[in-house]
């Protein structure tokens, strides 16, 4: 079974056992979360948009940050230079059940 999710405003296709990295998605390891389902596809049938009764459940494996992306601003002849960086924050999530 196929679904489409949706978390913090992305989609997401999913399927069980599998592993991800998603938008930051508030939790301690070891919690568990109920996805948002947009679609699923059982085989034979296909559920769209408010039809669909299906839910995934996922587990949050780990809190992790990504690589650091650095902004850097700068006005020819002025001396003027700013840099700045950040670290998008990222969750692993595991799939365990779609329902």
């Amino acid at each position: 079974m196929i679904a489409v999710v949706k978390i913090a405003g992305q989609q997401f296709k999913v399927e069980k056992d599998q592993t991800l990295y998603v938008p930051h998605v508030e939790g301690n390891a070891g919690d568990k979360v109920e996805l948002e389902v947009l679609l699923a596809d059982g085989g034979k049938k296909l559920s769209v948009g408010s039809s669909v009764k299906t839910k995934v459940e996922a587990e949050i494996v780990d809190q992790i940050k990504g690589d650091k992306v650095i902004a850097y601003k700068q006005k020819r002849r002025k001396g003027f230079h700013k840099k700045k960086g950040h670290r998008t924050l990222y969750t692993q999530i595991k799939i365990n059940d779609i329902k």
